[in-house]
């Protein structure tokens, strides 16, 4: 694959994952309650389900969702219930960064695990992903060449671009904290959480585009 074709693929994937969704919402959250070297368990889930999203177009789910009425509505409730769940428990959170660092490190691992799965959670059960794969990578695939090599050079540019957006919320969201510190971090996390409520709106208002 030819480097202009990956550097405009990376560019144009800059773009679009700059623009908050949840992941990085989560990553700017997880980085101002956390800190950044406990905010990497998330954004490593984040990466994971690139490459699941990336895996599973490239195996035909994305056309699936597309074509089926059924399986986008199944995915995309789950999705609906999964953000609205997130938005609603940061929105009750008490924002204390000193308490929440504080369960952070008493969970160890537990915490890890947790922030690896609600990344990842979030990302795969949005069939906007699936779609969205389904009608950016072809763009930069040539059906001409074998597919698999393309498929995994764009995964791991996708990934690495995403990486690096999400680590920079995440530099984002522990500055702030600590420039606001105290009860002000609570808005923190209020912001967030109701950022995820309206995509969790968003995604249900959401319709697959008839054929």
């Amino acid at each position: 694959m030819p480097d202009l074709t990956l550097a405009a693929f990376a560019l144009v994937a800059f773009i679009g994952i700059a623009t908050p969704g949840p992941t990085v919402l989560l990553a700017f959250s997880n980085g101002s309650r956390f800190g950044v070297r406990s905010a990497l368990p998330g954004m490593a889930g984040a990466v994971l389900s690139d490459f699941v999203l990336i895996g599973a177009v490239g195996l035909g789910l994305g056309a699936l969702l597309a074509a089926s009425e059924f399986w986008f509505s199944v995915v995309k409730w789950v999705g609906v219930a999964y953000l609205a769940f997130l938005g609603i428990m940061m929105l009750r959170s008490s924002g204390t960064l000193g308490s929440l660092q504080g369960e952070a490190a008493a969970a160890g691992k537990a915490s890890a695990r947790s922030l690896f799965a609600k990344c990842f959670l979030v990302a795969v059960t949005n069939p906007k992903g699936y779609l969205f794969f389904s009608a950016f990578l072809p763009q930069f695939v040539d059906p001409a060449a074998p597919q698999f090599s393309q498929y995994v050079a764009l995964a791991l540019v996708f990934a690495t671009v995403d990486f690096l957006v999400m680590s920079g919320y995440a530099l984002l969201g522990a500055q702030a904290a600590r420039v606001l510190k105290g009860s002000v971090t609570r808005w923190l996390d209020r912001l967030c959480g109701g950022a995820l409520l309206a995509l969790a709106g968003s995604l249900a208002l959401y319709r697959r585009a008839g054929p």
